[in-house]
């Protein structure tokens, strides 16, 4: 939902309290000043719901709700494009976070089928699309687009966040998207993931983001000076863990991890394929949250995740 140039800005002198959390550097740990106090998660809530349902001159900075479907190519793995492309006219598409869906617009285009030639015949009509958003941000294009395609070929859903919709609303799906969406914006961060897998078919993929975080080869530092990652995950004894870490761990799925600096802050991306039903998601709790665009966020392991990495314990 954010854009590629800028982050947690989204309420006045949010990054001067993102400094508070200063100190952490690289391979490093630094515990939080005693005097300083976890945000209330209420009130955190309730200015993160105002950045969804702002409007107008009211959008903060770093809230994107028109991402087209070449930022999707350039933000998620290469293997998203292709996976787009393979899909037929009996196959389905959500994308979480949606915004005004631009990117599923661009994909009934004309232009679409000449960058796409392989793959033009099978698609035939091509999948229909779901778009997923919290607030409802359609266009006069969407209206449009709809109203010349098929009855449902594309939907717009919108009003709560994925976790609240059950797979008899939403149905099954062969690819699911999130570029800086849901995936980026929930305080249930394993509730998500558990959803994701639920409305995804066997062999189905998911492709997503988190901004600002500690990649999987461990050599990068938080992008802004004096703060922490944007997401960061412990272990049940308080180690550090890594996001994409945590992303293979999860049962009866294979995952891929790529970090992208040509994003600022950068990138990493994840590319989940779904092998089996028998999914299960290692359980985190919440210990952090701080409205932005995207949120702060922090994140404990409720069992011991092994092996572990070094690191500091989650401010609270």
């Amino acid at each position: 939902m954010n854009n590629s140039t800028t982050t947690h800005m989204g309420w006045s002198g949010l990054l001067c309290v993102h400094a508070l959390w200063a100190g952490m550097a690289f391979g490093q740990s630094t515990a939080v000043p005693a005097a300083t106090a976890a945000p209330d998660f209420g009130a955190e809530m309730i200015r993160q719901e105002s950045i969804f349902r702002s409007t107008g001159t009211e959008v903060p900075a770093g809230y994107s709700i028109d991402r087209t479907l070449e930022d999707y190519t350039r933000g998620l793995t290469a293997s998203f494009d292709r996976s787009l492309a393979a899909l037929g006219p009996k196959d389905r598409w959500l994308d979480v976070g949606a915004g005004a869906g631009q990117a599923i617009l661009d994909y009934y285009t004309v232009s679409y089928d000449l960058a796409h030639p392989q793959g033009r015949e099978s698609r035939g009509r091509k999948a229909s699309a779901v778009a997923l958003s919290i607030e409802d941000r359609r266009t006069k294009t969407w209206h449009e687009t709809s109203a010349r395609l098929d009855p449902n070929q594309i939907q717009y859903v919108f009003g709560k966040p994925l976790r609240d919709y059950s797979r008899e609303e939403m149905g099954k799906f062969r690819l699911i998207t999130d570029l800086l969406g849901g995936f980026s914006y929930t305080d249930n961060l394993s509730r998500y993931m558990e959803k994701v897998l639920d409305f995804l078919e066997i062999g189905g993929n998911f492709y997503g983001v988190l901004q600002d975080v500690g990649a999987e080869a461990g050599t990068n530092k938080p992008f802004y000076p004096n703060a922490r990652f944007l997401t960061e995950i412990f272990n049940a004894d308080s180690s550090s863990v890594k996001i994409c870490a945590w992303v293979k761990s999860i049962a009866c799925v294979t995952a891929t991890c790529e970090f992208k600096t040509d994003w600022k802050p950068p990138l990493e991306v994840y590319h989940i394929r779904k092998e089996c039903d028998a999914v299960k998601v290692p359980e985190l709790t919440r210990v952090h949250y701080e409205a932005g665009t995207p949120p702060e966020r922090r994140f404990q392991l409720k069992q011991l995740l092994a092996p572990a990495g070094n690191g500091s314990a989650p401010a609270r």
